[in-house]
């Protein structure tokens, strides 16, 4: 079963240091999220615009976090399950207490400001993630810290991924693509669109049960919008009540999060044989996939990617059903950076993670998009391998 393991705390550590270097700080301090969650390796389980949260990666020497009360067993599980990297941990309260009184979240500063002068860094230069209130308290009280937000210099980070995050992801893939299977026997006429989605989403997570006991597991997302409503991306705002019909299109989206890492997988479906102006849809929402997934070359540009799957489009002469870019990075989150595709012109990485998601919609029709997880490399590799024909698209 895959996991991550200090292996990749050391790979991501050794990229923290990299761009401390780059940047001449001497910290790197993390305060959302996604990034705490990549820097600790804990599933972050409060909300940090109400609970804040900061993890201290320095330069040299150990890490620390200051984290609120109510992580606190969930931290000592992930302790004791030696699956947390940063265990130097200071609790705050949200709450007084009249005993074993911790410091309260009004204190945050204080507390921020004694942990940075307790690691030398009372004198230092130190990057964020974000911006952060926090932080700028701190800085009155240490008025020789030098504090700078570097929040696009730090989603580079997650760009390039460790083997065992690989492997997480190509577990999670095929669990995805069990699970097609599965929407591919549950389609029929006259089913309520969510109650399959919910089905679904409880066979997903007792399949996960079998496959990655004790790990972190989420459905993030089992969705399908069927008929006209698939002309939306995101739907027509009307799913409940929503019944499968005889002829109708559908698009499903599967995003599953294992150990903190997604993937993407979604097909497009038939439920009934489709008429001609479908099935030319269809083959150019998969074709364009497939280009898409061929410009996933290393060194080539990022916005390759897109101007592959949209030359597809236009050769099939359905451009002006174009209405989002080609796809995004994938990784703690499933919308991950660089998340401007279609205009960025730097080389891509070998192993980087790409969802391929060209879309077509047609009012009044219905939605085409065949969405796969990629890898680039000089050779791209797809994690997700669910069949991509028109007959097996096809149910009835």
């Amino acid at each position: 079963m895959p996991k991550l393991t200090q292996a990749v705390w050391r790979y991501r550590h050794d990229q923290m240091v990299r761009l401390m270097d780059e940047l001449a700080v001497d910290a790197l301090v993390f305060t959302t999220a996604d990034f705490f969650q990549f820097a600790t390796n804990f599933h972050t389980d409060v909300q940090p615009w109400e609970r804040p949260i900061f993890a201290v990666v320095p330069r040299q020497g150990e890490g620390f976090l200051v984290m609120n009360e109510l992580s606190t067993n969930h931290m000592r599980f992930s302790m004791e399950a030696h699956k947390v990297w940063i265990t130097d941990v200071t609790f705050y309260a949200e709450h007084p207490m009249v005993s074993n009184r911790l410091p309260l979240v009004s204190q945050l500063p204080e507390i921020l400001a004694e942990r940075l002068s307790r690691a030398g860094l009372r004198r230092s230069r130190i990057a964020l993630d974000a911006g952060s209130g926090v932080m700028t308290a701190v800085q009155r009280l240490l008025p020789d810290l030098n504090v700078r937000v570097a929040t696009a210099e730090v989603r580079s980070l997650r760009w390039q991924k460790h083997a065992e995050e690989l492997a997480v992801m190509q577990a999670m893939a095929g669990l995805t693509d069990w699970l097609q299977d599965r929407y591919r026997e549950a389609i029929k006429p006259g089913r309520l669109v969510q109650e399959m989605d919910c089905a679904m989403a409880s066979l997903f997570v007792q399949e996960a049960a079998e496959r990655f006991p004790g790990e972190q597991f989420e459905v993030v997302r089992c969705w399908t919008l069927s008929g006209p409503a698939s002309a939306s991306p995101h739907g027509d705002g009307a799913s409940c009540g929503a019944r499968i019909r005889e002829g109708d299109v559908l698009v499903n989206i599967i995003i599953p999060r294992l150990s903190g890492l997604t993937i993407e997988n979604e097909r497009t479906w038939f439920c009934g044989r489709p008429d001609d102006q479908k099935k030319a849809l269809w083959t150019a929402a998969r074709d364009a996939t497939d280009a898409a997934i061929g410009a996933a070359v290393t060194g080539r540009p990022v916005c390759g990617i897109d101007a592959a799957a949209q030359a597809v489009i236009e050769r099939a002469g359905f451009a002006d059903c174009i209405r989002h870019r080609t796809g995004h990075a994938i990784g703690i989150v499933h919308h991950e950076y660089p998340e401007d595709m279609a205009f960025s012109q730097r080389p891509l990485l070998d192993n980087e993670v790409y969802s391929a998601e060209p879309g077509l919609y047609v009012y009044g029709v219905g939605g085409f998009r065949i969405d796969d997880t990629v890898v680039v490399g000089a050779t791209p590799r797809v994690l997700t391998a669910t069949p991509k024909s028109l007959d097996y698209a096809t149910v009835g």
